[in-house]
């Protein structure tokens, strides 16, 4: 028996459904530190951070730290999905839903079917519309009842736990709503452009 096989079989050993793991995947415990370019540095109070919404909603604004804080907060407990094919299970998250961001921006102009993630560096990925309009969908600032750390995409990631979490932008500067598709930095490289873990869906 291989390790994937060894790895899956053991979900129930541990009162797991192993329905819950992908194809492909293999679970662990740990939070594996995956990322393009350099883990950015902000001031102690994020007052040189903000979050910009913007394309086609009511009202594009750009949120600062204290401002995004403000809006309804929620926790989710969700499996996570990496396309180097690790698992991750029961993860908890604390933030903002992002259909509740846009809300507070004027909604989505008719026509908005797609978004467009932009993170430090100009990292991009891009996602349907309807994806990140669920109960799941967060910008996040807390991961296990901490703030999120760097390396993991703090002070605030976006958090898609039903794709490959490549699409779940570290250190997320602004979101764009677009009447199209337009390839991110992975996708242009490669990857799937929707990334749905159930149906392996990491390459283009």
């Amino acid at each position: 028996m291989g390790f994937f096989e060894r790895n899956r079989s053991s979900l129930a050993e541990k009162g797991i459904d192993p329905a819950r793991l992908p194809p492909g995947q293999y679970f662990t415990d740990r939070f594996p530190v995956l990322h393009v370019g350099d883990v950015p540095t902000y001031a102690p109070d994020f007052s040189d951070w903000s979050l910009t919404i913007g394309g086609l909603v009511g009202a594009p604004r750009s949120f600062s730290w204290d401002e995004l804080g403000a809006l309804p907060t929620v926790d989710i407990v969700t499996d996570i999905h990496c396309v180097t094919k690790w698992s991750k299970f029961d993860t908890r998250w604390h933030g903002v839903r992002f259909r509740d961001v846009l809300d507070a921006c004027g909604g989505a102009i008719t026509g908005a079917t797609h978004i467009l993630e932009t993170a430090e560096h100009g990292y991009t990925t891009n996602l349907p519309l309807a994806d990140v309009l669920g109960n799941d969908a967060l910008v996040a600032f807390e991961f296990d009842g901490l703030p999120i750390e760097p390396a993991h995409g703090g002070p605030v990631r976006l958090v898609v736990p039903h794709l490959y979490f490549w699409k779940s932008a570290k250190w997320l500067r602004s979101i764009d709503l677009g009447d199209h598709d337009q390839p991110g930095f992975w996708e242009r490289n490669g990857y799937h452009a929707y990334g749905d873990p159930f149906r392996e869906q990491r390459y283009g």
